[in-house]
């Protein structure tokens, strides 16, 4: 499993945006990913709660990384793209880590549903995001 999760990482070290804001693919399952961020003042905005974008690219690593797994392990023929992403924020952290974890819906030949959810590490849940992913025609 570890080795699967090392070909996950470098793979999605490529995602420069990701990788530079700090976050971590901490496990991977067929179904189920997980992701962390552990916050330092650069994640802050002007008014000194956690920036909703750094919130939304950990969800958003994460669902990419759930979308992809097949395709990186050469068990689906092109990658997925994100059609579309809802983001509700639930609360504000006061916890110095956060944690993406996503949960596969649905996934069928051309689209997929996912779930992640966003919690600190104080256990509260911050955002919850809804995405429909959408597999790349062949060329």
């Amino acid at each position: 499993m570890e080795d699967h999760l090392q070909v996950l990482r470098d793979f999605f070290a490529a995602d420069k945006f990701a990788a530079g804001i700090g976050i971590v693919i901490d496990n991977v399952t067929d179904k189920h990913v997980v992701c962390s961020l552990e916050l330092n003042d650069s994640h802050h905005n002007a008014g000194g709660g956690v920036q909703g974008g750094a919130i939304f690219t950990l969800a958003d690593l994460t669902f990419a990384i759930a979308c992809n797994t097949d395709y990186v392990f050469g068990k689906a023929p092109t990658m997925s793209v994100g059609a579309s992403c809802t983001i509700s924020y639930l609360k504000a952290t006061r916890g110095t880590k956060l944690f993406a974890e996503s949960t596969t819906l649905n996934q069928g030949r051309t689209l997929g549903n996912y779930r992640i959810n966003v919690r600190d590490d104080l256990g509260i849940e911050i955002a919850e995001v809804l995405c429909t992913s959408c597999r790349l025609p062949r060329h």
